[in-house]
């Protein structure tokens, strides 16, 4: 045992600090020391279960509150509330091309319709005046001009409405393909969720059954030091280290573990856990 790693340095430091805390009892001489606690060694063994209940537990909380489908609904409700916003500005350039196609439309028709009746009133000899037939034959190359220049309007627009449109297509089949993977999604953590629910129910009545009958002033202990030692308040004494910190104990420390009584509730001297004796403890 003297060549074991000491507690607090790394496997291969040779020196140890001159003053250490021991571990074991702590004495209630000491006023800034809390009194020790006395419990029957097969409390104590029901503890580590108790401990290896309560980490179960803590794990499948963790996944609950991690789920990945989580994380993924989370990326795809950001996804699709873009592509909505994306969908709204397709849409509203498709409605408003729309109705410049229709304006263009309308304009065009009316100069055709313009020139079919000036080119009837000169057809039928209506207009005899040769001034005004003079007039209506330069109104008629203007109208023809007109009508080609809207023409041209109306092309450009149609374009622009087709590239508009096959957008608004493409956002739309988009949107529909994020819903149906929200859709898949949600299903698939909502399962998952149950099953975790489902674990935790059965883990939580195995843990009030391994607790039952304890001594109320252990489990005290035990829990206050859990709150504030990242979830585990007891760690097993294993081949002389500590599986709370995993740190190894001297053998001064061991010692003095080993001279304590069997109902006596130690505590590691490097994280303040309870530690608990084994049979693996070491010698």
């Amino acid at each position: 045992m003297g060549s074991s790693p000491i507690r607090g340095r790394p496997a291969s430091s040779p020196h140890r600090p001159a003053h250490r805390p021991a571990a074991g009892p702590i004495k209630p001489d000491s006023p800034d020391k809390e009194p020790t606690l006395k419990a029957d060694p097969f409390a104590q063994l029901k503890l580590l279960d108790v401990q290896d209940l309560d980490a179960r537990i803590d794990r499948l909380r963790h996944q609950l509150a991690t789920l990945p489908e989580q994380a993924e609904l989370t990326r795809l409700e950001k996804a699709g509330a873009e592509l909505d916003r994306r969908l709204i500005d397709a849409r509203t350039l498709v409605q408003d091309l729309t109705s410049e196609q229709e304006k263009v439309d309308a304009d065009v028709e009316a100069v055709k319709v313009r020139r079919v009746r000036d080119r009837d009133r000169m057809d039928k000899g209506l207009v005899s005046n040769p001034k005004d037939l003079e007039r209506m034959t330069h109104e008629l190359v203007s109208l023809e001009r007109r009508i080609s220049s809207l023409e041209d309007d109306e092309i450009e627009v149609m374009e622009r409405l087709e590239e508009a449109q096959t957008a608004f297509d493409a956002h739309t089949a988009e949107s529909v393909t994020t819903r149906e993977r929200l859709d898949a999604t949600t299903r698939a953590r909502d399962a998952r969720a149950v099953e975790i629910e489902s674990e935790l129910s059965a883990l939580a009545t195995e843990r009030v059954l391994t607790a039952e009958g304890m001594p109320a002033d252990l489990v005290a202990l035990y829990e206050r030091l859990r709150a504030g030692k990242d979830g585990v308040g007891a760690a097993a004494l294993r081949a002389r280290a500590c599986s709370g910190c995993q740190l190894r104990l001297d053998p001064a420390e061991l010692d003095v573990i080993k001279r304590a009584p069997s109902n006596e509730v130690v505590r590691c001297a490097e994280c303040q856990r309870i530690l608990v004796r084994t049979s693996e403890s070491g010698p």
